[in-house]
């Protein structure tokens, strides 16, 4: 790339941040990851140095936010999953009182997460930004973390199910899990499989067998 394009692709030099709103370049460095991601389509884009041009920042001002690269990319997928969450409850939400109603709206809202957002997804469920935890600042409690709360609802709209008598699933959180790998893996297969003949009804399909419900 010419110098002339470097230069068209950085943002102009940031304005220094006044006492107390340094948590307003955290966000920025987020953002600005978040923006790589989406239009390279690969979280290698995603260094220190092309994070700071991004945000109009020189790469050592990152450090007292992120001590590494790792740290960036765990708080891009932390504010996915937050969002990944958030569209799962308005999907429930917006889907009545019938827990049988609730929990497809809530997996078919998993799946178009997924559908729309496809980089984002892979990126959220592994890639190539899982660090080795010897060698950066993140720990095995922190990774650990990641989607505890999308997986909760899953649970709980499972949980509902069971309370109206609509499934035979005696261990709910083990089948959750279950439901949610089905589900992972649909919308895995259909992003790397897309002109597969797949059923029109293979989400149906899914949720009905992997939830145990009684298919009325």
């Amino acid at each position: 790339m010419k110098d002339t394009e470097k230069a068209a692709a950085a943002k102009p030099a940031r304005v220094r941040n006044r006492r107390g709103e340094g948590g307003r370049l955290r966000e920025d460095i987020v953002a600005a990851a978040m923006e790589l991601l989406d239009e390279k389509g690969d979280e290698r884009a995603i260094t220190l140095r092309s994070v700071a041009r991004r945000v109009g920042i020189a790469a050592p001002s990152i450090y007292p936010h992120f001590p590494d690269q790792p740290a960036i990319m765990f708080a891009v997928v932390e504010r996915e999953f937050a969002r990944l969450t958030d569209d799962l409850r308005a999907a429930t939400d917006g889907a009545g009182d019938d827990p049988r109603r609730r929990l497809y709206a809530l997996c078919n809202a998993y799946l178009e997460y997924a559908r729309l957002h496809p980089e984002r997804y892979r990126t959220m469920f592994g890639g190539l930004w899982i660090p080795n935890l010897d060698e950066s600042s993140l720990t095995e409690q922190d990774m650990a973390t990641l989607g505890t709360e999308t997986l909760q609802l899953i649970i709980d709209a499972l949980a509902d199910c069971v309370g109206a008598g609509l499934t035979t699933s005696t261990d709910v959180p083990a089948d959750a899990v279950a439901l949610w790998l089905g589900l992972h893996g649909l919308a895995h297969q259909r992003a790397v499989s897309p002109s597969f003949p797949w059923p029109k009804d293979i989400s149906d399909r899914v949720i009905t067998a992997l939830s145990r419900l009684d298919g009325g």
